[in-house]
């Protein structure tokens, strides 16, 4: 014998209410939930962006201190005496002809200037290092 237990519509109704009521609240909490996560996300992304744009105009800004000084340390030397320029780590390489006057260079450059003399060439090591603290605090 199969014994069946009914219930009358009206609880029906009120346990499909309450069914929908709890779905719905659960799908406002995740929502509310997932914006909140996207949102710290979409910060992230914005502080990361802000930190990459300081950094490009960080090193714009030594690059450009770098080749001024490329340029000042040429006109130094007199350009016609000098053969090759490099940048290598921190320090700025010069080869010129060895009858080149380094007066005004290690002048202006002193002690940060390493020279070394031989019968073809003349090489300077100029160190940046310094030179772009200094002149990358000021602007």
């Amino acid at each position: 014998m199969i014994v069946a237990v009914k219930r009358s519509s009206y609880k029906k109704m009120v346990i499909k209410v309450i069914s929908f009521v709890a779905l719905v609240t659960m799908f406002i909490a995740y929502y509310f939930h997932m914006s909140e996560k996207f949102a710290q996300e979409e910060q992230a992304k914005a502080d990361l962006a802000q930190e990459q744009k300081l950094k490009q105009e960080r090193s714009a800004a030594i690059e450009n201190i770098i080749y001024n000084e490329a340029q000042i340390a040429v006109d130094l030397l007199n350009q016609e005496h000098v053969r090759n320029i490099k940048v290598i780590a921190n320090r700025l390489y010069i080869v010129c002809d060895p009858q080149t006057n380094l007066d005004a260079l290690m002048v202006r450059y002193g002690v940060m200037a390493l020279v070394k003399t031989s019968v073809n060439d003349t090489k300077i090591a100029i160190d940046l290092k310094q030179i772009i603290e200094s002149k990358y605090r000021e602007e």
